[in-house]
């Protein structure tokens, strides 16, 4: 954003104290500073003397409630400090773990933790005056100094490194492979410029819109946040060694701000404020299997037969947009699917789930009923004019529903609702940037033509799947939701998953899942994947290969390619091919127990299920600059293959002790190992002192299997200490576990200083669950040799 002729707020007045913190005066406007929690501070400013009470759909809390109640104690000085650097005057909101000073003359904003160290402080432009706020016909901007060398992360599905220092950004939620979509972001850039062309790992902006960053201290490595909720398009700029640029072009300037210091703390804060992912059904967390192709019913069946034959595990069936009678949503073909609810019913007997994609555009087609009932209750985008608002996707003329509206949203969530009447397990959202083609989208307005596009764009996702979940709840009170969007913003994580759109077959893109699902992890999101293989262009034997060994081991595993390019099918390269990739699959369902229990603790905490290893070694600089690895959970760490012809590939092991998964062998963290890459395997190391879950055996799929005995492995610490790690078992597909049908498995890994045995001390609690059949534990011990 070029900020030369904003206006600057300079001086404030008429401070006084609230039941959460300051009121006070600038230019006319009000500003809050209110305390949300010990470690949470919110900084608003009105537009036109009023505050906007609910920006987005983003908070799903209220932030104050504890603070009014009176359970968060803080204070305020009355005005008796002094700016250093200018003596004007300062306010001063204190609580146990932060403080807010208020500069008066000038207007400053800042925020230290208690011990003084930084966590945003305003900066002074080139000439000398504060650069707090400033506005412009409903944009504004903000700016904060940065340390050299201080490290930033989030911002959600960016693309580039997980460090997002040196980049900036734009916020608005994209079809990245649309040419007319993306064409503003494009124009003017240089040919040679990797973000002119729209399938470059560098290109910006993505589908997703998160705006929650990480600011890390240069060199203490602490962390603060930032979350603004503002949905609005939205400017961030990291490309300043010394200064950090946030602006937003409409909206108000209302932003949570962490005072960390620890990244798990911040991303605990930030998922309490927008919430966080319920349990998915088992089978959601299994292998998926899509492509975008013109199948029939009995190819469908076909498919999922063959799978079975050869003994490839797959929970799910995936169906994209040629399913429908004319790509007209909530509809079926019936001339290639007569009998869609009998081919559903037979699959679900195999243990086959299906999801089929759903648009939000519906055709514009005078005697189709979705169209026409939609009509008639007047539940879609206008224009300014008051014109049903018509855009171009998949069926040609399309409409759009106004999920602004809390009628749009029943409506649409019914319609779900009798679509997963045919027996479909889940819904796949799609196009819901929104995608409208080479129609702009500008002309589409919100709440019946009265609210600007602006307002919604980035939160048009969020709604739709606000309404999807809200009807398949209604439909299927007693089971979990599963439904994966394109698109989405902050807050998303509490209706859908999401992946990572159309990429491509190519090794650089394979290297982006980790770096775009490790950003997407620290976010909030804990249950993204890449399409395995890629979506668009033709893949190969080894890149097909080394993807699916990551996406085995990444949260969402779904093998999805484009119509008209090569197979994809995991037998489509080969038989040596196939069976290390179903070695890969195989070794994802023995870690289902592992897996699904770092989701619990995702929905019980935030906590990511692939993160990067800063989530759990911010104080390691050389963990923090690692962005070709992840751990998945707390205990296991990936090393994908990234790079074609790879036969040893440079691994860093954070402080501990780890385990050669494949060999046994022991390495001391804190260093670089070099492991080998040969194609049966990537690297993958277990932390010493973690016990890992696994079923004895790879079902076929998640459905109805209860083994009977489960695997601890315990990779035995190297040094004294003490280790805890959770297994939690329950039906895997009601929401009976919330109220306590679930059996939850402590296992305490204990080292002595000169004991001869490792001790491993084993205790169940919770009520259990009738599909139960657990009767004990086999243990694996795994020592040093």
């Amino acid at each position: 954003m070029q900020t030369d002729h904003f206006v600057r707020f300079e001086s404030v007045t008429d401070v006084e104290r609230t039941d959460t913190g300051l009121l006070a005066r600038v230019h006319g406007e009000r500003l809050r500073i209110d305390v949300c929690r010990a470690d949470v501070v919110r900084v608003q400013l009105s537009r036109g003397g009023v505050f906007d009470e609910q920006p987005t759909f983003a908070v799903c809390v209220d932030p104050l409630q504890a603070t009014r109640a009176g359970d968060v104690p803080f204070r305020v000085d009355t005005g008796t400090g002094t700016d250093s650097k200018t003596g004007g005057r300062q306010w001063r909101v204190v609580t146990d773990e932060l403080e807010v000073r208020l500069g008066v003359a000038p207007f400053r904003v800042d925020v230290l933790r208690t011990d003084g160290s930084v966590v945003l402080q305003s900066v002074l432009g080139d000439d000398g005056r504060y650069e707090t706020y400033r506005t412009l016909n409903d944009s504004w901007s903000t700016r904060r100094s940065r340390g050299r060398g201080d490290g930033v992360f989030g911002l959600g599905e960016k693309g580039g490194a997980f460090d997002r220092a040196g980049s900036d950004f734009t916020m608005w939620n994209t079809d990245v492979l649309n040419g007319p979509a993306t064409e503003q972001f494009r124009a003017g850039l240089a040919a040679d410029d990797p973000r002119a062309d729209m399938t470059s790992t560098e290109f910006d902006p993505y589908y997703v819109t998160i705006p929650f960053f990480y600011h890390q201290s240069n060199p203490s490595g602490a962390m603060s946040g930032s979350f603004v909720d503002n949905c609005h398009r939205g400017h961030y700029d990291f490309s300043r060694s010394d200064e950090i640029r946030i602006g937003f072009e409409g909206g108000q300037w209302t932003e949570y701000v962490f005072a960390g210091p620890d990244m798990p703390g911040i991303l605990e804060a930030y998922t309490w404020l927008t919430g966080r992912a319920g349990l998915p059904p088992l089978w959601a967390l299994g292998y998926h299997q899509c492509r975008w192709h013109a199948y029939t019913q009995d190819e469908v069946e076909q498919l999922g037969a063959r799978h079975r034959e050869a003994g490839f595990p797959v929970d799910a069936l995936w169906l994209d947009i040629d399913y429908m009678d004319g790509y007209r949503v909530f509809t079926w073909d019936e001339q290639r699917f007569p009998d869609p609810a009998g081919m559903l019913e037979r699959l679900d007997a195999q243990g086959l789930k299906v999801i089929s994609i759903v648009d939000p555009g519906v055709k514009h087609d005078p005697g189709y009923a979705v169209y026409d009932d939609g009509l008639e209750r007047d539940v879609f985008c206008r224009t300014e004019g008051g014109d049903v608002y018509i855009g171009q996707v998949w069926p040609g003329d399309t409409v759009f529903p106004d999920f602004a509206t809390a009628e749009a949203r029943s409506w649409w969530g019914e319609l779900n609702a009798r679509h997963v009447e045919s027996g479909l397990a889940g819904i796949w959202n799609d196009m819901n940037e929104p995608a409208t083609g080479v129609i702009p989208p500008e002309r589409m307005r919100f709440d019946h033509g009265r609210v600007s596009h602006e307002r919604f764009h980035n939160q048009y996702a969020l709604l739709m799947a606000m309404g999807t979940v809200e009807g398949l709840q209604a439909a299927r009170p007693d089971l979990r939701t599963f439904v994966l969007s394109r698109s989405g913003f902050a807050g998303i994580q509490r209706y859908a998953a999401n992946w990572m759109g159309d990429n491509q077959a190519r090794w650089d893109h394979l290297a982006l899942a980790v770096t775009m699902g490790s950003g997407l992890g620290v976010s909030g999101q804990p249950f993204v994947g890449a399409d395995i293989g890629g979506f668009q262009g033709d893949s190969n034997a080894e890149l097909f290969l080394r993807w699916m060994q990551l996406g085995a081991l990444t949260p969402f595993c779904r093998n999805h390619s484009e119509t008209d390019k090569v197979e994809q099918y995991a037998w489509a390269f080969g038989t040596r091919v196939f069976d290390l990739a179903r070695e890969a699959v195989q070794l994802r369902y023995r870690l289902m127990p592992y897996l699904y229990s770092a989701f619990v603790r995702a929905s019980e905490t935030g906590e990511p299920v692939q993160r990067p290893l800063a989530f759990d070694h911010q104080y390691d600089p050389a963990a923090v600059a690692v962005d070709d690895q992840f751990l998945l959970g707390r205990d296991l760490l990936v090393a994908p293959v990234t790079r074609p012809g790879e036969t040893a590939r440079q691994v860093y092991l954070p402080e501990g002790h780890w385990y050669d998964w494949h060999t046994g062998e022991v390495h001391e963290g804190g260093r670089y190992v070099i492991a080998p890459t040969p194609m049966e395997r990537i690297p993958l190391f277990a932390r010493a002192g973690a016990v890992v879950p696994m079923w004895p055996t790879a079902p076929a799929s998640t459905a109805g299997y209860h083994p009977e005995t489960i695997e601890l492995h315990v990779f035995e610490p190297v040094v004294p200490g003490r280790h805890e790690s959770v297994l939690v078992e329950d039906d895997g597909l009601t929401v009976a576990s919330a109220t306590g049908a679930r059996l939850t498995t402590t296992v305490t890994v204990t080292c002595v200083d000169g004991a001869a045995e490792v001790g491993v001390d084993v205790v169940t609690t919770g009520d259990g669950y009738a599909e139960h059949r657990r009767h004990g534990f086999d243990v694996v011990r795994h020592r040093p040799a």
